[in-house]
């Protein structure tokens, strides 16, 4: 794998964090975002349309031409993704941008980063919003040990196996366990936590994190069950504890 030439001063890879929603970028982020932003011109994306909007939100006067912009997805060949990183052989900085929050957190990101690090290239993370850690913040639940789970699978009988899965650990252990949802989904999964889990294990629900929409209650089950609540369509962190 190509590493720097000696004496050659590398690039660093800034991980930039996004806002979760369509809000203002500086009411939720520091002014660091903005000096990087304003000082780096190769970013790394997972969608260059709303990357590109972001930046012209931070930064208004940089002209949006002299972006170079690679694409990271699910579409990315990963043999291509080494390349990504050359503009730092070369000493110029790169920017890694999520699609909402924290890059390499529940994000495709983490793969650059890793090649960066086998590369000898400085990663140098941002402060930004992520919607785990501000839930698990809000849960009232155990921060001392906590496990993020990402999506539960798909077909109902695994999905219902996995939620009793991860409430017998809870319970043996005291872990905090999170988990999300596709959010067009997130009503049939709430329906699925009342009915599978035990009516006193607590859940956390919280949606719209850092928006006006803003929601983040916790309740145990039974509690729950009796209460109605859109969550369609909402960006939405789940946390239970036995």
């Amino acid at each position: 794998m190509e590493e720097a030439k000696p004496g050659l001063v590398l690039g660093k890879l800034y991980l930039i964090p996004t806002t979760l929603g369509d809000n203002a970028p500086l009411e939720v982020l520091p002014i660091s975002i903005k000096r990087t932003i304003e000082n780096t011109d190769h970013y790394i994306v997972e969608n260059e349309k709303t990357a590109r909007r972001f930046i012209k939100k931070i930064s208004p006067n940089k002209p949006q031409p002299s972006l170079s912009i690679e694409p990271l997805n699910k579409f990315t060949d990963p043999a291509v993704i080494p390349s990504y990183l050359e503009p730092c052989i070369s000493g110029f900085n790169i920017g890694l941008l999520s699609e909402a929050g924290c890059p390499g957190i529940a994000d495709p990101g983490a793969d650059v980063i890793r090649i960066a690090h086998e590369k000898r290239i400085q990663v140098v993370p941002l402060v930004g919003p992520s919607s785990i850690l501000m839930a698990m913040m809000s849960s009232g639940m155990n921060g001392q040990n906590f496990a993020f789970n990402g999506y539960l699978p798909i077909d109902a009988a695994e999905r219902k196996a996995m939620l009793k899965k991860l409430e017998r650990i809870s319970k043996e252990t005291g872990q905090s366990q999170i988990f999300m949802e596709t959010p067009y989904r997130n009503d049939k999964l709430l329906k699925e936590l009342t009915r599978t889990l035990h009516k006193s294990t607590r859940l956390c629900i919280a949606a719209d994190i850092t928006l006006p929409t803003e929601f983040i209650q916790t309740k145990i089950i039974h509690e729950w069950g009796e209460i109605e609540i859109d969550l369609n369509k909402r960006p939405t962190i789940f946390i239970i504890q036995a």
